[in-house]
């Protein structure tokens, strides 16, 4: 060969090696580091190779145990094949067979070399999806008791949840390793059968036992099969809408003819095994077998389900279902954490007296009036200062501000850098000077119209003119998409404008991944595809490299396994900024529990599907450093306390989370939305009046769609302690009045506590979408916004907010104006406030309460005026009417007929309404008798 040839196929082998050295560590071994440096910067290190640890050890263990399942047993079966002397081999024997002899002999003697390389090869691709479902394995070896049981089987729940998943997965597996391994031994021993049958001999004992054993393993695992149909009826769906899980069919039923099936599937196994050896009970196996295809013929038809259904059931439902609605109820409120909810009545009044009603008078200071999709544009208008600073999201939240308990409106103002001038989108700004946002923006939730907006925390540098103070205002890691950055540098970051003069600043956190290297800023460059990095003279010995800064990003790179909230919020502390977020656990599961779904997109819960749901798990992350520390907020959660032992260390008790962060943990939204749609329904405990549906709830409508929860900071019950509560009015179904107001507590004090606020059945209590008819009725209010319309501005509806009392009910719609041209920065205009049928517009609600109080009271003295006896207006009860009676003619019963009242109408003289002042005319009673 010649010398540039050999060269050449040198070089390309080089090449080759060298591109597929660069594939591996670029897809293997990178990602091991960068993710090894990562979790290190978080104090996660061990959970992370913990968490590779566990999963490769599930894989190899499986790996392991198949293997010498499959190995051992053809072991046994070599032990027993080849036994038959040479000699039986007859001259005139074909080649073929010869062959097939020497291969016999090959396989006893050769077991290692054969067996070991097939039982891998058998193993491996059975074992892959046992690694595939690794957490699932974890939560059933590290599950333990939930502490209560399901109420049909009596079964724990850690069996439902982690249990019965596994073995419903292990039993498909198991059965079809012990198939196949059954099959090949079963080839085996009959081709040994066959040559030893030519010199009359017959095959060992042993091997059939052999055989038979596995026969009777695989016979196990399918009887485990047929009994695990019977925790699989409690998942059943087929008695929707009515209720969720088994009826009287399944349990009547399907669950005898399971036990039949499975007990006659054991007798034809065990007669045929014994046929096999004894030559006996054939016919016993017969009959066993008949019976058998029976029962599994009766059970998957519908034959008779539908006859008992139409004939049992049907004409009798309601008595036939009632132990299992009983069930399901049950069963569903335990799931959704819905059976401990506190029930009580209001009845509601018109007392408005501010001085009467000091709940009342707290309550003002705190409704909820801005929107919070409004609020956003008038933060990003007003305090957004610079193009690449928005506001993503606003929260509410609840902050002492001058020692009082005040509801507010907060936003963090992050750097988006996607919104900075086309000329400005270079490498330099992008990831070393432009690197975080600044402070947060907080206003009072509760505004006036036509007033300056009310500021808690503004401006940049930071500004409170109500003593709050935050020592480190800069974001670093927020909601945003943020690129990588790298801090400090040479060049310095952009902190704040003063004046036309950039004020910089130098990253001083321990956020990030130090790059102090060649080596690192080498494959840093390789990991983002980015030269600069490598190449860039900024960097110094301090630099860090800062990613996956954003904050959902790094909670699901850290576990995946929690399903998190979409709505995290900002929390000022004099320390910092934090980001809270809420995290869940669910389960599809739990037994005789409705399944919930969503067809939202915005819900945390859309594309999920589930039965169960805590919300186990508060997530703080330092918006500065990037930390993420997870707390345990529900340690009643079984599959929570699964994690916590598998991840020793990771969750920590509640009790160690820092009391400026706890006092704003508050209770998710999206959650106490799920725990309403189900509850509306499932709040029906008695049987006969859930079966019947008679009060099924559903959430107060507006023209714009469902009223969705809100949180508002009020006492609802007198002598209580004002606190941050969600709220959720809920109307009958298909009904527009309200029905009841659900709360639920988000302070310490009271966290998690659902309150069931009911009106009595009979009395008349408004809904959002009759006040808001009425409210568009209203001639004055009409006139009002006509004239804004026509001036230019658009009118726009916030949101409504329902504010519950302890005997009051009052409906708050605020107004805002847009102006059509220039900023359009929404300006709260007016407030509409309604009690009943009564509706008031003015500047601020203080304004409408006297309003309503001077309308109240006018009301009050007409009533008194017409009706002397009423009484703090409410009219004396009438006297029942009489009897429906028409007395025949000639009976001495002819009294003269009383004519109907006149209307309650007195009508203006000249407008063509004066008929409506005369009565109608009595008949008399001769005309009566005559037309008689």
């Amino acid at each position: 060969m010649q010398k540039w040839v050999r060269w050449l196929v040198l070089g390309i082998v080089a090449i080759i090696l060298l591109s597929v050295a660069y594939v591996i560590f670029n897809f293997v071994f990178l990602n091991f580091f960068v993710n090894l440096w990562w979790f290190d910067s978080q104090n996660l290190k061990g959970y992370y190779l913990m968490r590779l640890f566990y999963r490769y050890l599930i894989f190899g263990a499986v790996t392991l145990v198949l293997f010498l399942i499959f190995f051992f047993n053809f072991w046994i079966a070599s032990r027993y094949l080849g036994l038959s002397p040479d000699s039986c081999v007859m001259p005139d024997t074909a080649e073929n067979e010869r062959k097939t002899r020497r291969w016999m002999k090959m396989i006893q003697s050769g077991s290692m070399k054969i067996y070991t390389p097939i039982s891998v090869f058998l193993a491996f691709p059975i074992s892959v999806p046992f690694y595939e479902r690794w957490e699932q394995g974890l939560l059933f070896f590290f599950g333990s008791s939930a502490g209560y049981r399901d109420i049909d089987l009596g079964l724990d729940i850690s069996f439902f949840l982690f249990g019965y998943p596994i073995y419903e997965f292990l039993q498909s597996q198991l059965m079809m390793v012990f198939i196949f391994l059954f099959a090949f031994l079963f080839i085996l021993y009959f081709v040994e059968n066959r040559l030893l049958c030519r010199i009359e001999e017959v095959i060992p004992k042993g091997a059939k036992i052999h055989l038979a054993i596995v026969a009777l393993i695989v016979v196990l695992l399918q009887t485990w099969g047929f009994l695990l149909k019977i925790v699989e009826l409690q998942y059943v769906e087929t008695h929707e809408p009515i209720f969720y899980g088994p009826g009287f069919i399944e349990n009547w039923i399907d669950i005898p003819l399971i036990l039949l099936t499975t007990f006659t599937f054991l007798g034809t196994a065990v007669s045929f095994l014994l046929f096999f050896f004894k030559r006996k009970f054939l016919k016993a196996g017969v009959v066993f077998a008949a019976f058998f295809l029976i029962f599994l013929g009766v059970y998957n038809t519908t034959s008779l389900h539908e006859s008992v259904d139409k004939y049992v059931v049907q004409p009798n439902e309601m008595i036939r279902e009632k132990p299992f609605i009983e069930t399901s109820v049950a069963s569903t409120l335990k799931a959704y954490k819905l059976d401990q909810v506190i029930t009580d009545n209001l009845r509601v009044t018109q007392n408005l007296d501010l001085e009467k009603n000091p709940a009342l008078q707290d309550a003002l200071s705190n409704i909820p009036v801005w929107d919070r999709e409004l609020l956003d544009e008038v933060y990003r208008q007003l305090q957004g200062f610079r193009t690449y600073y928005s506001f993503p999201d606003v929260d509410e939240d609840r902050y002492t501000v001058a020692d009082v308990y005040q509801q507010v409106n907060i936003g963090a103002r992050e750097i988006n850098l996607d919104d900075l001038p086309e000329a400005a989108q270079n490498w330099i700004n992008r990831h070393l000077q432009y690197t975080h946002g600044y402070g947060v923006v907080m206003s009072p939730a509760a505004q006036g119209g036509e007033e300056p907006m009310t500021w808690f925390m503004r401006d940049i540098p930071l500004q409170s003119d109500y003593g709050i103070t935050v020592r480190e205002p800069r974001i670093y890691y927020g909601e945003q998409d943020y690129a990588y950055a790298i801090a400090p540098n040479d060049i310095g970051e952009i902190d704040h404008q003063r004046g036309d003069k950039d004020i910089m600043t130098d990253y001083a956190g321990s956020g990030g991944i130090p790059i102090t290297t060649l080596l690192r800023k080498l494959l840093f460059s390789v990991y983002f595809n980015d030269r600069n990095i490598f190449f860039s003279t900024k960097t110094t010995s301090r630099s860090r490299i800062l990613l996956r800064r954003n904050i959902v990003e790094a909670v699901n790179q850290i576990t995946p396994y929690f399903l998190m909230d979409k709505d995290p919020y900002i929390v000022a502390t004099p320390r910092g900024m934090f980001w809270i977020m809420d995290a869940y656990t669910t389960s599809a599961y739990f037994p005789n529990a409705h399944a919930y779904r969503t067809t939202d997109p915005a819900s945390t819960f859309y594309g999920k599907d589930f039965n169960y749901i805590r919300n186990s798990v508060k997530i703080v992350i330092d918006a500065y450093n990037g930390t993420v520390m997870y707390y345990l907020a529900d340690p009643e959660d079984p599959i929570a306390d699964a994690y916590d032992r598998i991840y020793p260390g990771l969750l920590k008790p509640m009790s160690e989370m820092p009391e400026d962060l706890r006092n704003h943990v508050r209770y998710p939204r999206d959650l106490f939305a799920v725990q309403m749609a189900i509850f509306a329904k499932y709040h029906q405990t008695n049987p006969e009046q859930f079966y019947q549906d008679e009060d099924t709830w559903e959430f107060a409508k507006m023209s714009r769609g469902p009223m969705n929860p809100y949180y508002m900071t009020v006492s609802l019950k007198a002598g209580d302690d004002q606190g941050f509560i969600l709220v959720s009015p809920m109307s009958p179904i298909g009904r527009d009045n309200l029905r009841s107001i659900v709360t639920v507590g988000c302070d310490v004090s009271n966290y998690g506590r659902v309150t069931v606020y009911s009106f009595p059945r009979g009395q008349q209590v408004y809904g959002p979408s009759q006040i808001e008819a009425q409210i568009n009725q209203n001639s004055l209010i009409a006139q009002q916004l006509s004239l804004w319309d026509q001036a230019g501005s658009q009118v726009q509806f916030g949101r409504m907010v329902l504010l519950p009392l302890e005997d009051l009910i009052l409906y708050i719609q605020p107004i805002y104006m847009i102006s059509a041209k220039g900023l359009k920065i929404p300006e709260l205009q007016r407030i509409i406030v309604s009690q009943g049928e009564l509706v008031v517009m003015e500047r601020t609600i203080e304004e409408c309460i006297e309003t309503l109080q001077k309308m109240l009271a006018m009301r009050l003295e007409r009533i008194q005026r017409r009706f002397p006896a009423a009484e703090d207006g409410v009219l004396p009860a009438p006297a029942p009417p009489a009897p429906d009676i028409v007395p025949a003619p000639g009976t001495g019963n002819e009294a003269p007929m009383v004519p109907p009242p006149a209307p309650d109408i007195v009508p203006t003289p000249g407008t063509g309404n004066e008929a409506l002042m005369v009565p109608p005319p009595a008949p008399a009673p001769e005309a009566e008798t005559e037309a008689q």
